[in-house]
C-alpha cells in the first residue's frame, strides 16, 4: 500500500496489523485508529524503520484525511484514537501504536478534512490525540512539533488501562501560552515508563508532563525542562476519575529530572490541584522516590509545590542536587505535609523559600556538595564508585511497597534491570560494577 488511506480504517478486526513503511519523504495523511481487539488479538499500528533505523514520518502539515472514514474533532490531532462513528460510542480496545514519527499538528499549519475542506489546527491539537480508548500502548514513537505532543481524554471515565512507553516527546507547545504542553493526559489507570521528555517548543510556556489520572504510575523516564516537569493536578473533568479508589495514590520514581537554567516555573513539581475547587483536589500521597533531581539554576529551585495541607508527600532514596547550592534547594513551596527520609541533598537546603503552612518531618538524609556523578557536565547521572549515595536506602514507604524501583533508565528511551542488592544506592542508578553485584530478581516491568 502506498498511501496510509488505503488501509481499512473503518474495519478493522481484533488480530488486524497495519504496517507502515518508512520512505524519504512525509506521509502527508491524517486519520483515526479505532476498533475492538481483545489481549489475545489486539489492533496494531506499526511504522517499519528505514535502512538507518529512520522511523516513518507522518506530517500533519497540508495533511489529507481519506474521504471513506468520518469522525470529529479533526481538528485536535494528527493521528486520532477513538471518537469516531464507527464503532460509534463504543471505545476502541487492545490497540496498540508504534514506531511512528509524528509531528507538527498546530497552528499555523492546515489540513484537508474528510470532506474535502481545508480547516486549521486548534491550539491544543495533538499529534496523538487519544478521545477514548480502553488498553492502548503507545511505544517507540516520535511525537514533536504540535500544540500537545499526545493528549488524552479521560471521556467519562471511559479511558482507562494506558501505556506510554519508550517515546521520544519534545519540541511541542505553543509559544507564549500555558495551556499546551509536552503530554496532557487523563485516564483510569496510566503507566509512563521509559521515555524521553525533553524540552518543549522556544517560547512555550506549557509543562512537560501534565496528568489529571487516577492510577497514575510515572518511572524510568528523563524529563527534562518544561515550566514544570511534572504537573499532576485534579481530575476536573470526570467525577469517575475523582471517586475512583486510586486517585489518592500516585507513584513517581526512578525518573531523572532536569531542571535548566530559565526554564519557566522553578517547582519540579506540581501535586494536587489546579482548577481552584479544592474539594476535587488529589489529597492522597505522592510517593516520590529513587529519582535523580538536577537543578542547574542560578537562583531558587523548589522541589515539589503541594496545593494545600490536605496533599502529602513521602520522599525518600532520591538525590536532590541544585548546581548552585543547597541554600537555593527549597524542599515545599508552602502548603503540605511532607516526609522527607534517606535522600542525599545539596548542603544547607531548606524547608521552603518563604514561610510554610504545612510540615516537613526530615530524617536520616545525607548532605554534601557533590553526590558522586559520573560526569555531570555530559549529564551522565550514574553514580562513581565514591559516591556517598552507594548502598544508603532505606526501605520504601509501606504504600510503595507494590513498586519497587525494578529497572533504571536508558539514554535515550530504554531501560535495563535495576540490580537488587541488600541496600540499594540513592538516586535512579544502581551502581553495580561487575561480580560485585549479586542480581537477585529481575520482574521486568511489574
Amino acid at each position: 500500500m502506498s498511501r496510509i488511506a488505503d488501509a481499512p480504517w473503518g474495519d478493522l478486526q481484533p488480530g488486524d496489523h497495519v504496517f507502515i513503511h518508512w520512505k524519504s519523504t512525509p506521509y502527508q495523511e491524517k486519520w483515526i485508529i479505532s476498533g475492538l481487539g481483545t489481549a489475545a488479538q489486539p489492533i496494531i499500528v506499526s511504522g517499519v524503520p528505514g535502512p538507518a533505523g529512520q522511523l516513518p514520518i507522518i506530517d500533519g502539515r497540508d495533511a489529507q484525511t481519506p474521504r471513506n472514514i468520518s469522525y470529529w474533532n479533526e481538528s485536535r490531532g494528527v493521528v486520532k484514537v477513538g471518537g469516531d462513528l464507527n464503532p460509534g460510542e463504543v471505545p476502541p480496545t487492545h490497540i496498540l501504536i508504534e514506531n511512528l514519527d509524528i509531528r507538527s499538528g498546530r497552528p499555523p499549519y492546515a489540513f484537508t478534512d474528510d470532506h474535502g475542506s481545508r480547516q486549521n489546527y486548534a491550539s491544543n491539537a495533538a499529534a496523538i490525540y487519544v478521545e477514548v480508548a480502553q488498553h492502548l500502548t503507545i511505544r517507540n514513537c516520535i511525537l514533536r512539533d504540535s500544540g500537545n505532543g499526545l493528549f488524552i481524554g479521560v471521556n467519562r471515565g471511559r479511558t482507562r488501562d494506558v501505556l506510554i512507553e519508550g517515546n521520544r516527546i519534545y519540541d511541542n507547545g505553543i509559544e507564549g501560552s500555558i495551556y499546551q504542553h509536552n503530554t496532557y493526559t487523563s485516564a483510569l489507570g496510566i503507566i509512563y515508563q521509559n521515555n524521553y521528555l525533553g524540552p518543549l517548543r522556544s517560547g512555550a510556556e506549557g509543562n512537560n508532563l501534565k496528568d489529571r489520572s487516577a492510577g497514575l504510575v510515572v518511572r524510568y523516564n528523563w524529563i527534562e525542562s518544561g515550566n514544570r516537569q511534572l504537573d499532576l493536578v485534579d481530575g476536573e473533568d470526570s467525577a469517575t476519575v475523582v471517586d475512583h479508589a486510586d486517585y489518592e495514590k500516585t507513584f513517581v520514581y526512578g525518573n531523572v529530572l532536569i531542571e535548566p537554567d530559565g526554564a519557566g516555573n522553578s517547582q519540579i513539581v506540581h501535586y494536587g490541584g489546579d482548577s481552584g475547587n479544592e474539594s476535587i483536589y488529589r489529597k492522597g500521597m505522592l510517593y516520590f522516590y529513587h529519582n535523580t533531581v538536577v537543578s542547574t539554576r542560578s537562583g531558587n529551585t523548589t522541589l515539589v509545590r503541594l496545593s494545600t495541607n490536605d496533599e502529602h508527600a513521602d520522599i525518600r532514596n532520591n538525590i536532590l542536587y541544585a548546581s548552585a547550592g543547597g541554600d537555593y534547594l527549597a524542599i515545599l513551596n508552602y502548603a503540605g505535609i511532607a516526609e522527607l527520609n534517606n535522600n542525599w541533598i545539596s548542603s544547607g537546603w531548606v524547608d521552603a523559600h518563604g514561610s510554610v503552612s504545612g510540615s516537613l518531618d526530615a530524617s536520616n538524609n545525607i548532605t554534601g556538595a557533590d553526590p558522586g556523578f559520573v560526569n555531570a557536565g555530559v549529564q551522565d547521572y550514574s553514580l562513581g564508585k565514591n559516591s556517598p549515595a552507594v548502598d544508603q536506602a532505606a526501605s520504601l514507604a509501606a504504600g510503595a511497597l507494590p513498586y519497587p524501583a525494578l529497572r533504571q533508565y536508558v539514554k535515550h528511551a530504554s531501560s535495563e534491570s535495576r540490580s537488587q542488592t541488600t541496600r540499594q544506592d540513592l538516586g535512579a542508578f544502581e551502581r553495580c560494577p561487575g561480580s560485585e553485584c549479586a542480581i537477585l530478581f529481575d520482574n521486568g516491568f511489574e
